[in-house]
């Protein structure tokens, strides 16, 4: 993928939902640019490189060469998602996909955001939610700017529009067979007014794509990556650079009291020693002299914060004592019918408790930022790998005092996010160093800095109660979750799909002061682990099969039934386990897709550790853009589940986390990943998530696999082998 790193950013329309908004976002744009005339701004400042014929609209830039460049608006961390934008404009466009270059847009969320939560536009690549939230506004720019095609064909040839059609960049007469290409059509090209305006019903039918769902259409980032020429944030080199690193408090909230100042600003290569809220920066002429000027300090700390006395080993005693109260702030997320009714009327009553730790990013790319600020202090650059472009180029200005137009954000490849990426900390850490040092700087977070002092999905205890019927069917549904950050606790308590009508659903806060963030899936992760654990253990409270169960519970949701039955039917469930092995089963939606998860284990139990052998996962993510990509995403995020089910925790002992590198913080490694099997239903609905969908289910179904092999429960994630052990034994 191209990534230009030297335009500006001017203020555009808004967002072409519409032709009469697309004519808005056109405002000032030129279509026709001949020789010796000027072509007007459109917002990409690199108008004097462009050819003297050009075709350009605020998604899509068509040369006289035939050259097509669309603007990609999200991060690229791996997931794809640069490639699919561009693709699904591409689609519509009826673009000849070897002639489309991509390039990243320029920073402006009124153009190229999407709709926040709370309405308001941002650039901001999480929750599995890039192809989902683009998807019909991109084709609806590829379709608007192939109807300017086809006008400028007509009137130049002098036929009706309706006369023509359009093939791999490429307009043809159907009478005539005359054709034109789109290189072509840029060099008389002016914006036609009063079209037709381009409905839903204009867009392609999903049998009719030529490129998307295509699985010979690759990424474009890949082959940079493979060959080594990928440029990532870290990789970015200035004249003058310097080097920075940042020894920060052990226990986040505490602050530098007194340190070796004077020492450190003796050392060789020094160039600046700052003192931040949480830290002491030093900035200097290379790397080495900067880690070895950290390693020298000599730092008092204060020890007044919230977290000076969290233990981790300690925290679900108080969470319990939460959950069994009702004098807890407790936070709805779901209530219908009447839990107590139920619950008295029951012919069985069950309880059970299920822990979470925290869990770390391990994203493999170290934090790291570049900036460089203007020498009359009014203008900065900044070249950073953020899932969050727009808010990052808003937290800068605000913190340098600047007008957003002098913040010159330049967004790199990012070597994996998680959700990590989208906070602005390490960046604005970078700025800071960068106006005390007067200088260049490039801060580099080591894995040490990243594994002690970073942002962790936080440890959750969960408390399910239900109820059962003479049949066995759930009449009472009661989950709550008890955790800190209120931001992280309620997504995927609820069950939609499950037909339960009396249901009871909240949360409660306790707050540690450790960092808590965002991590893959969120709280789906914590949430359906509870929830697919419980259902089978009601399944086995009512003696029913845990399939045919669910089944049940899904009876009125044929969409959802048909992604549990097709992972089931694509792996052994019906003819059953080897000797020694035992299989699970969970089902979860999650970011507007369905997922069905079977796996297949073991027990060593000498080690008491489990081997998983098998996964087989089925997924009805509605329209998948990229085929390939989609079955490598959900391969990802079982793996990632895998590892937060079998072996990542963080600990911590008053307030410091214990963990600080690979070697005590275990992630899956390629010899522990098991055969994997993906299969992707076709249902024709709007695209859902893809690179989170699988994940929450992971972790249910190696508990259920593992109930069913040793009828013990394990109930705290991760399966450590000591936990095993202890459950074994009791």
């Amino acid at each position: 993928m191209t990534v230009s790193n030297d335009r500006a950013n001017t203020e555009q329309g808004q967002l072409p939902l519409n032709r009469r908004q697309l004519l808005k976002g056109f405002s000032g744009l030129a279509f026709m640019v001949c020789a010796g005339e000027a072509l007007a701004v459109d917002s990409l400042s690199h108008q004097a490189e462009l050819p003297s014929a050009a075709l350009t609209s605020p998604w899509v830039h068509i040369d006289s060469s035939g050259t097509i460049t669309i603007y990609n608006p999200v991060a690229e961390m791996g997931q794809g998602s640069a490639t699919a934008l561009p693709l699904i404009v591409a689609e519509e466009l009826d673009a000849d996909w070897d002639q489309v270059v991509i390039e990243y847009s320029p920073i402006d969320a009124s153009v190229y955001g999407h709709a926040s939560i709370a309405g308001h536009m941002m650039m901001l690549t999480v929750g599995s939610y890039a192809v989902r939230s683009y998807f019909t506004k991109l084709r609806f720019a590829g379709a608007m700017i192939r109807q300017q095609l086809l006008y400028n064909a007509a009137r130049h040839w002098e036929v009706a529009a309706d006369e023509l059609t359009s093939r791999n960049s490429v307009v043809y007469h159907r009478k005539t067979q005359r054709s034109i290409s789109y290189g072509d059509i840029a060099r008389f090209a002016r914006l036609e007014k009063n079209l037709p305006p381009i409905s839903e019903v204009d867009l392609k039918p999903v049998n009719e794509f030529t490129l998307i769902g295509k699985t010979d259409v690759l990424r474009r980032d890949i082959p940079s990556k493979v060959n080594g020429s990928a440029v990532y944030a870290i990789d970015i080199e200035l004249p003058n650079l310097h080097y920075c690193v940042i020894q920060r408090a052990p226990v986040h909230g505490n602050r530098p009291q007194s340190f070796n100042k004077s020492d450190i600003e003796a050392m060789p290569g020094v160039t600046a020693v700052v003192t931040l809220d949480h830290g002491v920066g030093i900035v200097g002429s290379s790397y080495w002299a900067v880690v070895k000027a950290r390693r020298a300090l000599k730092i008092t700390w204060t020890d007044d914060a919230l977290a000076n006395t969290f233990h981790s080993s300690t925290i679900f005693d108080e969470y319990d004592k939460v959950a069994g109260t009702s004098s807890a702030p407790i936070k709805p997320v779901h209530h219908s019918g009447n839990v107590e009714e139920a619950q008295q009327s029951a012919a069985k009553n069950l309880i059970a408790d299920y822990r979470t730790d925290f869990v770390y990013h391990a994203q493999m790319e170290p934090l790291n930022s570049v900036v460089r600020i203007a020498p009359d202090k009014k203008s900065v650059e900044l070249w950073a790998g953020t899932q969050f472009a727009s808010g990052l180029r808003d937290a800068v200005a605000k913190q340098m005092q600047l007008p957003v137009d002098n913040v010159h954000l330049y967004p790199q490849f990012l070597g994996g996010g998680f959700g990590r990426r989208s906070w602005h900390d390490f960046s604005l850490e970078a700025v800071s160093l960068a106006q005390a040092a007067n200088v260049p700087v490039k801060l580099i977070w080591s894995r040490e800095d990243d594994l002690q002092n970073g942002a962790y999905r936080p440890a959750t205890l969960q408390r399910m109660q239900g109820s059962l019927d003479h049949q066995g069917k759930i009449t009472r549904w009661q989950h709550r979750t008890i955790g800190d950050n209120p931001m992280l606790l309620a997504g995927g308590a609820k069950i939609p799909h499950y037909d339960v009508a009396n249901q009871q659903i909240d949360f409660s806060v306790v707050p540690s002061g450790l960092r808590t963030k965002h991590w893959r899936a969120v709280a789906y992760g914590p949430n359906k682990f509870a929830i697919e654990s419980f259902v089978d253990e009601l399944a086995l409270a009512a003696s029913q099969n845990s399939y045919q169960y669910r089944r049940q519970l899904l009876g009125n949701d044929p969409r959802a039934l048909a992604v549990l039955d097709a992972a089931v039917a694509m792996s052994p469930w019906k003819k059953g386990a080897v000797n020694g092995r035992a299989l699970g089963l969970a089902f979860a939606e999650n970011v507007g897709s369905l997922t069905a998860m079977v796996v297949e284990i073991s027990l060593e139990e000498t080690a008491s550790s489990i081997r998983v052998h098998r996964v087989w996962c089925a997924l009805d993510a509605g329209v998948v853009v990229q085929r390939e990509n989609a079955i490598t995403q959900t391969e990802g995020a079982i793996i990632q589940g895998l590892g937060s089910t079998l072996m990542e925790s963080i600990t911590v002992e008053k307030g410091a986390v214990e963990q600080s590198n690979f070697h005590n913080y275990s992630v899956m490694k390629m010899a522990q990943v098991p055969e994997i099997h993906v299969q992707l239903l076709e249902s024709g609905l709007p695209p859902g998530g893809i690179g989170e969908a699988a994940l929450p289910i992971t972790a249910p179904a190696v508990g259920n696999a593992f109930a069913q092999l040793t009828g013990k429960r394990l109930r705290q994630l991760p399966f450590l082998p000591a936990r095993v052990k202890t459950v074994l034994a009791s």
